[in-house]
């Protein structure tokens, strides 16, 4: 009984989050399934990274760009908040971009970031997650961003559960993230709350 209220409210946080002009099943990793290897990007943080021994797995945040959205960079500061709570329960924040490791970098040291941020320049990662936003024009600057989406991997290396918002402009909260990561440890009876 137990189990299936856990993951009725589960089903309630993840589908409170749909994705833009498509369904959201047909965006991003199918939950339960392999996730993709990370082995194209290259990990980028400041020196005051939090060091995390995750039990669960990560959190890996998808976004647009920390050197032209201004949506993204609003979420990258946010989710500073995030870091100390998500390690807490087991599970490693990670942000995703095409941006270069260089430009990564200084925004995460000029605003303090306290986790780690994934460059994929040529979008391997993003694709591989089925996350690239096919809308935007090919060759333009925005040619390979990913949808906006937070994809939780457990250690087993399997899609925990994926977060998404309607359009770019609106991200999952912080709340709703760390409600995520609450939730995934109680439907694998992990006691961390």
């Amino acid at each position: 009984m137990l189990t299936r209220l856990i993951a009725g409210a589960l089903a309630t946080v993840l589908c409170a989050f749909p994705a833009a002009a498509q369904a959201p099943e047909t965006i991003g990793p199918v939950v339960g399934e392999p996730a993709p290897k990370l082995s194209s990007v290259t990990a980028v943080a400041s020196k005051d990274v939090l060091e995390v021994q995750e039990s669960q797995g990560v959190a890996i945040v998808f976004f647009r760009s920390a050197v032209w959205c201004p949506f993204c960079k609003k979420q990258l500061t946010e989710l500073k908040t995030a870091a100390g709570p998500l390690a807490g329960k087991g599970w490693r924040l990670t942000a995703l971009s095409y941006d270069s490791p260089e430009s990564l970098k200084t925004f995460a040291v000029r605003n303090g970031i306290n986790y780690t941020f994934l460059s994929d320049p040529e979008s391997t990662a993003i694709d591989a997650f089925g996350l690239r936003n096919t809308s935007v024009k090919s060759g333009s600057r925005a040619d390979g961003i990913p949808h906006p989406a937070v994809v939780f991997v457990r250690n087993n290396g399997r899609v925990a559960a994926v977060l998404r918002e309607e359009g770019y402009r609106k991200r999952p909260s912080v709340d709703a993230i760390t409600q995520a990561a609450t939730l995934l440890n109680a439907a694998a009876g992990d006691g961390a709350q």
